[in-house]
């Protein structure tokens, strides 16, 4: 059994919430939340048996930053931050460690065709050195959030 569990997994489908087809909510949440939800609980009792584990949520600024148009992505990244932090109480006393990933407007293909220069997004390599960095900790510590964001600002 692996050693970490790294939950990534996300659609954005822009709507608004009073208006948004009910279709795009569910098939929203069934992408970033259950998902992730069902993943983890496939590898947490293995983590627990061996106190030992590492579970990375990544998230979105959008999971604690509400704007319009972001309709059903916005809701299931406040649930997932939610889901992870209940899921970090429950695993400290196994030595699990979980850490939520809160990365702002991120350059991957989800953003291209945008009209937008590269330097105005961050750095998929930073977001990756960022959780090798949480994940290198001791055992004593954990970074419990992680919250990245472009340098010049929210997109």
């Amino acid at each position: 059994m692996p050693d970490v569990l790294v939950n990534n997994t996300g659609i954005f489908i822009p709507g608004s919430l009073h208006s948004e087809l009910e279709e795009n909510f569910e098939k929203t949440m069934h992408t970033n939340l259950f998902s992730t939800y069902y993943l983890t609980k496939a590898f947490t009792e293995d983590f627990m048996n061996r106190k030992n584990g590492h579970i990375f949520t990544i998230g979105s600024i959008a999971g604690f930053t509400a704007y319009a148009n972001g309709g059903s992505y916005a809701v299931s990244k406040w649930a997932m931050l939610g889901f992870t932090k209940c899921l970090r109480q429950e695993m400290i006393p196994h030595g699990v460690k979980v850490t939520s990933v809160l990365p702002g407007a991120t350059y991957t293909a989800s953003w291209e065709g945008v009209d937008l220069p590269e330097s105005r997004f961050i750095d998929v390599a930073d977001v990756a050195a960022s959780v090798w960095s949480a994940y290198n900790l001791s055992p004593r510590s954990v970074v419990e959030e992680i919250v990245i964001r472009p340098q010049l600002g929210d997109i």
